[in-house]
């Protein structure tokens, strides 16, 4: 566990994030953004990270369920008891932004990120919730920069899925039933790579560089199998890509890119 692999290490040395809102168990509370659930979570989430505190605890959806001065006081009673020094939501849209910040204000807790969806291929928060959180004062750490791994290129269309990925299916081809799967984007994603050489960067790293091009983006969350994959998409950060590149890029997948702002991620019923 990560409690486990961080003994020894200087706890402020390291910053620590965790969420809430998906099911922990079967019962109708152990979901949500309850005052009860928010509460519960923090503290099974402290044991297991054997920490006494978090840097960050994030509302991993919005709640329709629970009013929002609920969630938001339970929020601010977590970081009164030092159980989490800043909040931050994930996937909210601009309106739930805005009236959370407002209330974290009124409570005198800060709200201070957005985790959401966003790489070449999904730039619905570029329009709406960039422009909001760079009002407000919030940054984004975005998840699948690499577009659940369509953007490494090694998902090649009318070819067979590489051993032991995600999307490959049954019958050992690759799954059609994912967004990014489509054979207009795969093809589109190859035409990137002699872009990526040029620049010295691998498919990956070229994803992660391009999303933390964005000002408003303070990190991009990856995940590897491999500890050489991690390495490889570290080489992304702190590059600047050329606004030449960047422009052969965007004239390459304009055509597949997503931007409508209403997709944002939200779930109108809890799981």
């Amino acid at each position: 566990t990560l409690g486990e692999a961080l003994a020894g290490v200087r706890r402020e040395s390291v910053e620590i994030f965790t969420k809430v809102y998906f099911p922990t168990g079967e019962g109708r509370n152990d979901r949500g953004l309850s005052r009860k659930h928010i509460t519960e979570s923090i503290n099974g989430s402290l044991k297991r990270l054997q920490t006494d505190y978090v840097d960050l605890y994030q509302a991993h959806r919005y709640d329709y369920e629970t009013p929002l001065e609920e969630t938001m006081q339970a929020f601010a009673d977590v970081v009164r008891a030092g159980k989490a020094h800043y909040i931050g939501v994930s996937e909210w849209t601009v309106d739930e932004i805005r009236t959370g910040a407002a209330l974290a204000r009124e409570l005198g807790i800060q709200l201070i990120s957005n985790q959401p969806q966003y790489s070449l291929l999904w730039r619905v928060i570029e329009k709406e919730v960039v422009p909001t959180c760079e009002e407000l004062g919030l940054g984004q750490i975005c998840w699948s920069p690499m577009a659940q791994g369509v953007l490494t290129g090694k998902y090649v269309p009318g070819q067979a899925a590489p051993a032991a990925s995600r999307f490959t299916g049954q019958d050992g081809k690759l799954k059609s039933d994912n967004r990014y799967l489509t054979e207009d984007i795969l093809t589109s994603v190859q035409q990137l790579k002699p872009l990526a050489a040029d620049a010295g960067l691998s498919m990956a790293a070229l994803a992660v560089a391009w999303v933390l091009q964005n000002p408003n983006v303070s990190a991009a969350i990856v995940g590897a199998s491999r500890p050489d994959q991690l390495i490889d998409t570290a080489t992304g950060a702190g590059v600047k890509l050329d606004p030449a590149l960047l422009a052969k890029i965007d004239d390459i997948l304009e055509p597949v890119i997503e931007r409508d702002p209403t997709k944002v991620e939200s779930f109108k019923t809890r799981p």
